[in-house]
């Protein structure tokens, strides 16, 4: 299948629908049933069971448990580096974002202010910074962790698309990155405001965060906002490393850091595969 003709069908084709079947069955406690799928998925795509804390493919009562396993104690070092990779993953693009655009692949830009759901005000805190974004493989492990330590101060649920997420699409698909559904999630921290968006796709049956659960569904068609610096709300405050959420079946994570001396990992590069606790970037303190 040529690539345009991959990127057509995703216009095409039901991908709500589909997405809620996925997550379906992928949520459902099917015994045997569930357990082979599971077998199938390990084999189909190379899955390392040896890393997971829990190896025993047989103990997974859902897909989703299977999916978002956690890892033995110790598998993800954390480098001494002032961001640390959030996610196992390939890197889609990363650089610097112009003015309020950022790079999404040759002949495609979106706006930051798009991506955060409309929000100019808080866009504006990322002109001229720096931004990430990985994709998760469905080989991947599916829990996102803090790239830094930091304050949780607004999460945003912003409706919109579903196409996959893929290399393929990120060529093909304008703004892809702010038309599909997302999570925003907005942090302080010693180095100044930065912004984790999980990007959902085709399949992902949902988002999740560890403050508060899943997010969606309900799948609405308004943006949704959480304050957490309002009076009586506990803080919410995460140590670099700690896990933040997770995708049930996943996509993407695209990272936004405000303007400064911010120096990536030099061996990083489009295309290359990432681990969680790596270098990421090395961005001193104002």
């Amino acid at each position: 299948m040529s690539e345009r003709f991959e990127v057509f069908l995703q216009y095409l084709l039901p991908k709500q629908a589909l997405t809620e079947f996925g997550s379906h069955i992928a949520s459902m406690r099917g015994g045997a049933v569930t357990t082979r799928i599971i077998r199938w998925f390990v084999g189909k795509y190379g899955v390392n069971m040896a890393e997971a804390a829990n190896p025993d493919i047989g103990s997974y009562p859902t897909f989703n448990e299977f999916f978002t396993r956690a890892l033995k104690p110790g598998a993800r070092p954390l480098a001494a580096a002032d961001l640390v990779c959030p996610v196992d993953g390939a890197i889609s693009q990363f650089g610097a974002i112009e003015g309020d655009r950022i790079f999404q692949a040759k002949g495609h830009h979106y706006s930051t202010t798009a991506l955060v759901g409309g929000d100019r005000e808080l866009a504006a805190q990322f002109e001229g910074g720096s931004f990430a974004t990985i994709y998760l493989s469905p080989r991947d492990y599916h829990r996102i962790h803090m790239p830094a330590g930091g304050r949780l101060l607004r999460m945003i649920y912003v409706p919109g698309e579903l196409f996959s997420v893929n290399p393929a699409t990120a060529r093909g698909v304008p703004g892809l990155f702010a038309r599909n559904e997302r999570v925003v999630c907005v942090f302080a921290s010693a180095r100044g405001p930065f912004v984790l968006v999980l990007v959902g796709a085709t399949i992902v049956g949902s988002m999740a965060t560890v403050w508060h659960g899943v997010v969606n569904p309900p799948r609405t068609k308004e943006v949704r906002e959480w304050r957490y610096t309002d009076a009586g709300q506990l803080p919410v405050e995460l140590a670099q490393g700690d896990e933040m959420g997770r995708f049930l079946l996943g996509s993407t994570v695209v990272m936004l850091f405000p303007r400064g001396p911010c120096r990536f990992n030099p061996a990083w590069a489009p295309g290359a595969a990432v681990r969680l606790g790596e270098m990421m970037a090395d961005c001193p303190a104002p």
